[in-house]
Order: C-alpha cells, then structure tokens, then sequence
C-alpha cells in the first residue's frame, strides 16, 4: 500500500518547505479576511471562475507571497467533514508532479482538521504495482499548517483508517491469478502479524470435517480449494462482542450459471467483503479498542468444472439447514451462511455481513450508496455510524411477505428465484436472516441483532470523486471502524 507520510507544522504556509502550497477555502467574497496573509490572491482568482465551491479546484501564482505554485480547493461556504476530507482529497489525487505537499486552511473550524487529514491519506492512495512506467506520481510527503496541536493525535486514527482502507484496495486491485483462496489467508496472516489478533484457517479438510457445505460447495469445482479464515481480537476486558462476515470470492465466473464475458469482467473484486472485514479487525486493533472485535471470512474461488456445482444441487449449511443451489452465480449468500452459523456460535452482541452481493442493489441505489438490511435497532446503529463517517448508507425492508419465495420443494431453502428479478437484494438479505442464530443456546433465545451490508454498488467506483478514486472505494470501512469505536464508548 502506499499513501503520504503526513505531518503537521506551526511555519506559516508562505514560507513552507514544499513543492507546492494548497489553500482550501470557501467563498472569498463571504470570508475575505481569510486572505490578509495572501495579498495579491484575490486579483489571481478573479479571471479563473474559483467560487469556493466544494471540491472546485484551480492554479494560480501568487509572487506577492511565494514563489510555490499555488493550488486553491474550494471548501463550500458552510464547511463541513465531508466537504473537507472530499476537498482535500480530491486535490491529492489530481496533482501529481509534486514530492512535497503544504496544505493550510485559513479560519477552518478546529473540529475539521480530523477530516483533511483523512483527505490526504485517502486520496493520497495510488496502486501501480504492474504498471512498466507509473504515473504521475501523488505526493509523498504532505504537510498540514496550521493545524491544532490536537490534529496530531487525530492523524494516528487516520493512518488506521486510511491503512485499512488501502489494504482493501490492494487486496481487491491484484488479480485474482495472484489471489487465490489460501493467498488471501496468507495475506490476512501477514496484515496482523505483530498485532494482538489470533487467526485460524481451515482448510477443505477441515471445512469438511466440521461441516461447512455452503463455503466447500461453491468451492469445489475450482484448482484452488476454499478456505475459512477466522480473526480474533479480544482485549482483555472487552463487555462487547461485535462479529463480523465476509464474502470472499477470490474470482467469481458464475459458476455453471456462467456470466457472460461483460459481466466477467471485474470480478476479481468480489472477494471486497472478505477485504473489509480484515481491514476493520486491523484497524481495531491497531487503535487498541477496548471492545472483541471477530472476524470471518469465507473464502472461495467460483470456477466451472467436471468437479463444479450443477444448478439444482443440495448443500448443506453448517446448522445443518439445506439449501437447493439453483443458481451458481448466486454463491455468495452460500458461503455466508456458512460463516454467519460460525460467528453466531460464539454468541457475539452484534453481527454484521459485508458482501459484494447483488446486482439488484447497483440497479435500485446507484454506485454510492451501501444497501442496509436487518434488525431495526441495529441498523440504526450502523447508519448513526455512516453518518459520523460521511458514507452514504440506505435502509432496506426484509418483507416478510417474501418469505415464502424462499421455499425448496426438495430442502430447507432455494438459494435464488429463477425468472424473477423483483427484490433481488431483498430475497438475499431474508435467504441470509435464517442462517443468523440466537443470543445464547436456549431455544426460546431471540435472534442476534444483524445487519447486512450490499456493497455490490458502493465498493466499487465508476468514475473518481472527491477523496476516491476510479475502481475500490474500501467502502463501509469507515463506517465499521465508526461502529466499533462507538461500542468501545
């Protein structure tokens, strides 16, 4: 992963020792005092159409106070975090040239400095690992001037995040040739070591033995055999449990129910829900959070073969609950439910399911939004949560009404409706429900409170925005670690 290494400093912006200088500002004509230390900006901005509007970004000279070229990011008359931290990323990820990086904010609120930190290590983030002769290179080194002391301690919670965010990116960006199933375990290894976090892998073996249909069915027609891989963080201490899914498809052809080569394409990505939740178990521990935080990443390679599921065949669950698979390319509810049966096994608090799951939920919400499902009081938790975080979150109804679409006349439950394409992301969430267990092992237990995040538009990004760019976005992490961090208050 590579982002700037970030720092704050008390030297005046006019005389910082960097390539370029970028102010971030609102509307001058509401707030010209902010230029008293810039004579001779205002005459600058005044042919290049700057307004001070969110993200609106121009180059100007200003020899009156440096000889630096000067970027000015326009900040919204009213600034707010996600104003901010897009502003700001969006002029790290599109100046390029420039090693070193001075970044001030004339009369920005003291509460907003977290959030221009974010936007230098998240839109600092640049993946080029193939390419012969990289691109214009983003900054690597990125002062904040100006900033309040107290930024400093909010920069090493924006490493965390923005580290965690970055290793999903890396993780979704390799090609799947160089990420298979046990690849990926040994890349969750290797992102906790050093740090307080056990981490078991089961291999098809085990997932055998102990009974994990779902995750060895979808698995079973690829050269690379599944694997399950369960993280734990559990400080000493920790009165909540917040458990967390994963989908993991290293590659995913459509199985039998094979895609169409368009459809193909980008499907290495599928595999973010599984990225996610490793990088969100990291950054718990990295920032030391006083709160179980577990992981389970259910893990597979979707292949067609002579070895490969066939559309009508049964699996079973690891509760013992089957499941009539007619459709192939609808293998990633199969291996959740595998890995919702093992984290409700440990009775955690909160359960919480991250997958790239349904075209259905691109075709009602778009590319930024994440589709909420679940217990109504949980989701409320999750969407105070994206909230904090400026992540775009929709709530979505699990009716009950279409319970009955889920019968098998041959099993406990069918994994896809044939010829039906209403409510596609709403059957997924009631298909993923049954599998959720309960609070404690008395029968008569309520359910644990879940919720399931549809990440199939949001994790990926069709064009750059604000602080991310064109391709993974790492979306929902932000959001998780906000989740996480109000558990541990």
């Amino acid at each position: 992963m590579a982002f700037p290494e970030l720092s704050t400093s008390s030297t005046p912006l006019s005389g910082a020792d960097a390539d370029a200088v970028v102010l971030a500002l609102p509307p001058l004509d509401e707030h010209d005092e902010l230029l008293a230390d810039w004579p001779g900006l205002a005459a600058a901005l005044a042919g290049t159409g700057f307004t001070g509007a969110p993200g609106g970004t121009t180059r100007v000279g200003v020899p009156e106070v440096t000889a630096l070229p000067v970027i000015v990011v326009g900040t919204g008359t009213t600034p707010t975090a996600a104003g901010v931290r897009d502003a700001v990323g969006a002029v790290l990820r599109a100046t390029t040239g420039f090693a070193r990086l001075a970044i001030g904010a004339p009369g920005l609120d003291e509460a907003l400095w977290p959030a221009a930190a974010e936007g230098v290590l998240l839109g600092g983030y640049r993946f080029d690992d193939y390419k012969k002769a990289s691109s214009p290179a983003r900054a690597e080194q990125v002062t904040l001037h100006g900033a309040p002391s107290s930024t400093d301690a909010s920069i090493a919670r924006a490493r965390s995040v923005a580290s965690a965010a970055a290793l999903v990116k890396d993780l979704v960006n390799t090609p799947a040739q160089w990420l298979g199933p046990q690849d990926l375990a040994d890349a969750a290894v290797e992102a906790i070591a050093d740090l307080p976090v056990e981490v078991t892998v089961l291999d098809e073996t085990e997932l055998e033995a102990q009974g994990y249909g779902g995750i060895l069915g979808i698995g079973q027609g690829s050269d690379r055999p599944p694997r399950l891989i369960h993280l734990d963080y559990h400080p000493a201490g920790a009165t909540q449990h917040i458990a967390l899914v994963g989908k993991g498809i290293t590659f995913d052809t459509g199985g039998l129910s094979l895609k169409p080569p368009a459809g193909m394409v980008g499907m290495k990505f599928d595999m973010a829900g599984a990225a996610t939740v490793l990088a969100v178990v990291r950054a718990a521990a990295e920032l030391a959070l006083p709160v179980r935080v577990s992981g389970w990443l259910c893990v597979a390679d979707n292949m067609p073969s002579g070895r490969a599921l066939r559309p009508g065949d049964v699996v079973r669950i690891a509760d013992g609950q089957s499941v009539e698979v007619l459709n192939t390319d609808a293998e990633g509810r199969v291996v959740l439910a595998d890995g919702l049966v093992a984290a409700s096994r440990t009775h955690p608090d909160l359960i919480v399911d991250v997958a790239t799951l349904t075209g259905a939920i691109i075709v009602a919400l778009g590319h930024r939004h994440t589709g909420v499902m679940g217990d109504d009081e949980a989701v409320a938790r999750y969407l105070a949560a994206a909230d904090r975080a400026d992540e775009l979150a929709w709530h979505l109804p699990l009716p009950a009404h279409m319970e009955d679409e889920l019968d098998s006349p041959i099993a406990d439950l069918q994994n896809a409706k044939i010829g039906d394409t209403s409510g596609g992301s709403l059957f997924a969430g009631l298909f993923l429900q049954r599998f959720v267990g309960q609070v404690s092992d008395d029968p008569d237990a309520p359910r644990i409170p879940w919720v399931h995040l549809d990440i199939a538009g949001s994790g990926t990004a069709k064009a750059p925005f604000g602080a991310t760019d064109k391709g993974p976005t790492a979306a929902t992490v932000r959001s998780l670690v906000a989740l996480l961090e109000e558990a541990a208050r």
